[in-house]
């Protein structure tokens, strides 16, 4: 096996992937700290062609250069807006039809691996403060929770780790 140049990946352009098709699927930063998290959250969206990230609360903007050292160029191709009160939002998207799922530990919550997706259906995840997590407002007027396993004597992930987790799981179930 010998790796691939970047040249060889046939990675899209920022113009084309602009124009590329997107799934379904929204994230919302619910008030992260973190300048490396929202990059990260950037380039994991950039890599799953989701249509947009809504910054919250206190989530930094773009352009950031902390931001930026995570992103690697992902807040120039990846579509983003900044709303302050992450719950109106919620309540927004739900009047708009999109499915809003809290990813959080919670009662009655909904393991990552048992969700399904519905046909045609447009979903967005809110994604928790790195200490916090989601606010229980924003919980409890989501239509679902969804909970990642998790086996070892750690009850939680970072939050980027998180993101890209959901969004691998959930673009696998939308796309193929």
């Amino acid at each position: 096996m010998r790796k691939l140049k970047n040249s060889e990946l046939g990675r899209l352009n920022i113009d084309d992937f602009k124009k590329t098709d997107k799934i379904p699927l929204i994230v919302v930063l619910d008030n992260i700290r973190s300048l490396n998290n929202i990059g990260s959250v950037f380039r994991t969206s950039d890599a799953f062609l989701i249509e947009k990230i809504y910054l919250c609360g206190i989530t930094a903007q773009p352009p950031h250069k902390e931001i930026h050292k995570t992103a690697l160029g992902a807040t120039e191709s990846v579509a983003w807006e900044y709303v302050e009160d992450t719950l109106t939002l919620v309540q927004k998207l739900k009047e708009d039809n999109i499915l809003v799922a809290s990813i959080e530990q919670a009662e009655n919550s909904t393991m990552l691996q048992d969700f399904t997706i519905q046909p045609n259906q447009k979903y967005a995840i809110v994604m928790g403060n790195e200490v916090k997590g989601v606010q229980q407002e924003v919980v409890s007027a989501s239509n679902y929770c969804i909970e990642i396993p998790q086996f070892g004597t750690k009850h939680s992930l970072n939050i980027s780790v998180s993101c890209g987790v959901v969004l691998w799981d959930l673009f696998k179930k939308i796309r193929f």
